[in-house]
């Protein structure tokens, strides 16, 4: 993830800026962990989809193919524990 995209995760969350001349932001514990949680659900995501593009090159390999798919569920489903 970039710099920016984090950034904007944050504000999402409803951190906001302390002072207008500075990077600074103000957060409570309770945005903290949903700020976690939403980072690695944009990475769970980003990972799966890799897993999927992988299964779409397997095209004359059904079996790899069902395996990576199953892989990319299996990453999306780590969000749901």
């Amino acid at each position: 993830m970039t710099e920016q995209e984090i950034i904007e995760l944050a504000k999402q969350l409803g951190f906001e800026r302390m002072r207008i001349d500075h990077d600074y932001y103000v957060c409570f514990s309770k945005e903290i962990v949903e700020f976690a949680k939403l980072v690695a659900q944009h990475e769970r995501e980003a990972c799966a989809k890799i897993v999927e593009l992988n299964a779409n090159a397997c095209r004359s390999d059904n079996v790899a193919q069902i395996i990576l798919y199953s892989n990319a569920v299996a990453i999306r489903a780590r969000g749901e524990a």
